[in-house]
């Protein structure tokens, strides 16, 4: 008998500014706004049907693999796969117990700043709900995502994750009080792409062990009403606005600056976002010709977005990774979470 397989897969997405303002309880109080932009990696989840009652997760990045009874899937310690399966599974009891085979992997390790947790929820969602033929759009897919992470699993982070790799391409998503998110997807001039695309070098600094301490720091820096963290919040989300204008006028200068800046306000939210070894690789990013960059995500380690002159490119790569760290180009992508099956 033929199998049926499905594959889904979400991309990760480059964080260019306003990062830290989804965050709950600003976004809440002030309402957020950040630019992000998906990249040529990706969270990958793949379903396949099983007739022996029992349910196998499976995250091939990370080695670890478990097969339990459909009765036993309380137990199982991939976090995220088991959200999302309880979370289906309570939201459409008429589908049974389901008895799969889930399998994923990441192009990037946890930690990296690229949203990789949460394009792998969403990865993961879009593959159920081809499975299962739902009925969810993109709005639907993302918000599910979120709430499994945030609510159901209590993990720390904000809510511009799960919209970018729903989504897809540059968008500037705003985030109110009332819980409703907007994503405006940019339409960016081709010669832009290309220029922004070889004047941009990624680096990965080392895996970030603080996120969830540097977020936890930041909500409660926010809580306590720390006059400088509330300053440094308001200063991302109008760096996001400027950003847009930026990249859509082509400015690469600018988007230097203000990559600059919104690094400078970014370390200002809590202690942890930088360290010894991030600024070390900024120095060297900057004597090897580099006019701007910030790091992408929560911060602490992960990987750095360098705006750089081509024609410096080469020197500034090779550099960088001369000093261990791990750095080269990287594409933009304009699709979203995207699912298909395939039969063998």
């Amino acid at each position: 008998m033929p199998r049926v397989i499905t594959r889904s897969r979400a991309p990760l997405r480059l964080g260019l500014a306003g990062g830290g303002t989804d965050l709950s309880p600003y976004c809440d109080e002030f309402g957020g706004a950040v630019l992000n932009w998906t990249i040529d990696r990706f969270a990958y989840a793949f379903i396949e049907r099983r007739t022996d009652g029992k349910v196998e997760f499976s995250a091939k990045d990370i080695g670890v693999s478990e097969i339990l009874d459909v009765s036993q899937v309380e137990e199982s310690k991939l976090l995220l796969h088991r959200g999302v399966y309880q979370r289906i599974s309570s939201m459409y009891p008429q589908v049974g117990p389901m008895s799969v085979t889930v399998t994923t992997t990441v192009d990037a390790p946890p930690g990296s700043g690229l949203g990789s947790s949460s394009a792998l929820v969403v990865a993961l969602v879009e593959a159920f709900r081809t499975h299962l033929d739902l009925q969810l759009g993109p709005y639907d897919v993302a918000r599910l995502a979120y709430e499994i992470e945030r609510i159901d699993l209590e993990l720390s982070g904000g809510r511009q994750d799960q919209y970018a790799a729903a989504f897809g391409g540059p968008n500037f998503i705003e985030f109110f009080s009332d819980e409703r998110v907007v994503v405006n997807p940019l339409r960016v001039h081709r010669r832009i792409v290309t220029e922004l695309e070889t004047s941009l070098v990624t680096c990965f600094s080392g895996r970030s062990r603080d996120s969830a301490a540097i977020i936890d720091q930041q909500t409660s820096r926010m809580i306590s009403r720390a006059d400088c963290a509330v300053d440094a919040m308001h200063s991302l989300k109008a760096g996001a606005r400027e950003m847009t204008r930026a990249v859509l006028e082509g400015n690469i200068e600018e988007i230097a600056a203000i990559l600059n800046r919104s690094w400078v306000s970014k370390k200002a939210t809590a202690s942890a976002v930088s360290n010894a070894r991030l600024e070390e690789l900024f120095e060297l990013a900057r004597s090897s010709g580099a006019i701007g960059g910030k790091v992408s995500g929560a911060g602490g380690g992960g990987f750095m977005m360098l705006i750089v002159p081509p024609e410096d490119r080469l020197q500034l790569i090779e550099a960088l990774n001369a000093a261990n760290a791990v750095a080269g180009p990287v594409k933009f992508v304009e699709t979203g979470c995207e699912a298909w099956q395939v039969t063998k």
